[in-house]
């Protein structure tokens, strides 16, 4: 984009040395300032939408990771509480088979 400012300015000039009025060069680095801050304008633009977009996409990312961790927590809790339940279950069922083997023999 600088380039073709300075293209603009420098063609710029060296027509108007070709009669034209003496106000138009000094006409002419005001409207490549212009035009330069436009476009600098607009890609400060471009970039700080950019960002916005990345934080956004960020943030969600972030609440999916934190709500496979508690799914994952939650899981891991269920087995434990799955896994607690079996063994107290086969703790009664032997004690049961014990029990029954101690009166089958007594």
């Amino acid at each position: 984009m600088l380039l073709w400012v300075f293209f603009l300015v420098t063609l710029t000039l060296s027509s108007g040395s070709h009669g034209s009025p003496p106000s138009q060069p000094l006409r002419m680095p005001r409207y490549a300032d212009a035009i330069f801050t436009n476009s600098y304008r607009k890609v400060l633009g471009q970039l700080s939408a950019r960002k916005l977009l990345q934080d956004i996409m960020s943030r969600q990312q972030g609440e999916r990771n934190q709500e496979q961790g508690a799914k994952v927590r939650l899981g891991r809790q269920v087995d434990s509480m799955w896994a607690d339940q079996k063994q107290v279950a086969l703790e009664n069922i032997l004690v049961t088979l014990l029990q029954e083997h101690r009166n089958s023999q007594g």
